[in-house]
């Protein structure tokens, strides 16, 4: 099953690759900010949600654990009890101790394989759901560096723009001034500038 973080992953994805390409660009998109930044907000507001959700799993390591012990002090209570009906006579009760030390040995082995298990269970879901945090963040990282130098690209051509239209603006006014008579001192105006 699909997490919502890996659906919004897929949304931005697919959000980014409908994206007009900027004009004279291959790579540089347009994007629109309240759209993206939507989709940023709930990823960010999902990640603790999902992050909470692993620990609750690895929480119930401790469930395990103790189903583990109760199973082993079942087994060693069945031993005990069976030791106490087998201590009659002198010959039963040799048998009696060594079934019961038998059953014990088993039933701690038992127990031991149980909560090793548990142990091994619980850290390889703890490994897996630190991984899956990596891996998300990760791909947010990615697309949030997108983001950046999308919008640098964006400001570098709004700049670029900007220079053009002063250049041409500059040009304008010196051509202004030289097609204007320079003022005589006798009327004392200011030359244009």
């Amino acid at each position: 099953m699909m997490s919502r973080i890996e659906q919004l992953i897929g949304e931005i994805e697919e959000y980014i690759d409908g994206c007009k390409y900027q004009p004279l660009s291959n790579s540089k998109i347009v994007v629109n900010r309240d759209e993206l930044e939507e989709l940023l907000v709930e990823l960010r507001l999902r990640i603790p949600d999902e992050i909470k959700q692993y620990q609750k799993i690895i929480s119930n390591r401790d469930v395990i654990l103790n189903e583990a012990h109760q199973q082993a002090d079942s087994i060693l209570a069945q031993a005990s009890a069976h030791t106490d009906e087998l201590v009659n006579e002198h010959e039963i009760m040799q048998k009696a101790y060594a079934q019961a030390n038998e059953i014990i040995n088993q039933a701690n082995l038992q127990a031991q394989d149980i909560v090793e298990k548990a142990v091994s269970d619980a850290n390889d879901i703890r490994q897996s759901a630190v991984q899956y945090t990596d891996d998300m963040l990760k791909s947010l990282q990615t697309i949030i560096s997108h983001s950046m130098e999308g919008a640098q690209g964006r400001f570098d051509a709004f700049m670029t723009s900007m220079q053009s239209s002063y250049d041409i603006v500059s040009s304008n006014r010196q051509e202004l001034t030289g097609a204007v008579m320079p003022p005589t001192e006798a009327d004392g105006s200011m030359p244009i500038e």
